[in-house]
């Protein structure tokens, strides 16, 4: 081995070592902040070595919460289309509040405000949400576009999970992330997707009348509805972007697309 690749092999395992120590230190810190000196005590690198590295202390913040990134991502990035993206979405919702739960000073990090640049990995998320709720779209259950959709869904998915982490003494009833998640959900999906909780409409109760049913029960229509204009609008858009049609000039299109976004997101009247 050259000494030029020593030297390389060193230099990452010093890297790798002081972000290694870094993230944990935050994980047992109390209020999740960690000095850059404990860091390099911890890490047994003189000061330089990890300016040299990482620039200053916020440098190395941004690195952990990186590193967080990667670490939440692990599992989505490989993970294959399940048959039902709806069944999909409520498991990654799930998953979102479960990392917070086991990180909760990392999660804390990775959305604090003194992060001034979003991580490329916080804009991975938002594209693999993105990507389920088009298919979701692609099947007619959305009834906003797939992009408005994303924003509600991941603003109140990290907005639970940082209120479970950040004022546990507060929020002590787990049980809320299901809830906000289903009340969500029954926003943004159509009214023939099952949702738990939701009350099925006059005419489409599963019992064959008008009743209710047990508090906290999932229905659905139980039969075909007619499809309302916002969902069929937001399907049409998703299918028109997977396979744009030749009979259309690229003008024509965009101007297509720009009609079924209003149709979309029209608020209800």
């Amino acid at each position: 081995m050259s000494s030029d690749t020593v030297t390389a092999v060193s230099t990452v395992s010093t890297k790798a070592r002081i972000l290694e120590v870094a993230a944990t230190l935050v994980a047992q810190s109390p209020d999740g902040d960690v000095s850059t000196r404990a860091v390099c005590e911890a890490a047994g690198v003189g000061a330089p070595a990890l300016y040299r590295h990482f620039g200053d202390k916020e440098g190395l913040l941004s690195a952990v919460v990186d590193h967080g990134w990667d670490k939440y991502l692990a599992t989505k990035r490989n993970r294959p289309p399940g048959t039902d993206p709806v069944e999909d979405l409520r498991d990654g919702w799930d998953t979102h509040v479960e990392f917070a739960l086991a990180n909760p000073n990392l999660f804390r990090l990775m959305h604090s405000p003194a992060m001034r640049t979003p991580p490329a990995a916080a804009l991975e998320a938002h594209s693999i949400l993105t990507a389920d709720l088009q298919r979701a779209a692609a099947l007619g259950k959305l009834s906003i576009t797939p992009e408005a959709a994303a924003q509600a869904i991941m603003s109140a998915n990290v907005g639970v999970a940082l209120m479970l982490v950040s004022r546990p003494a507060t929020f002590t009833d787990k049980s809320v992330s299901r809830r906000v998640r289903d009340g969500v959900h029954a926003m943004v999906f159509t009214p023939d997707v099952t949702v738990p909780g939701r009350t099925a409409p006059p005419g489409t109760d599963p019992l064959g009348t008008d009743s209710p049913g047990p508090a906290g029960a999932a229905v659905t229509a139980a039969g075909p509805e007619e499809p309302s204009i916002t969902s069929a609008a937001a399907r049409l858009n998703t299918l028109l972007r997977r396979s744009p049609p030749s009979a259309l000039t690229p003008v024509e299109s965009a101007l297509l697309e720009e009609w079924l976004t209003r149709l979309t997101d029209e608020p209800p009247g």
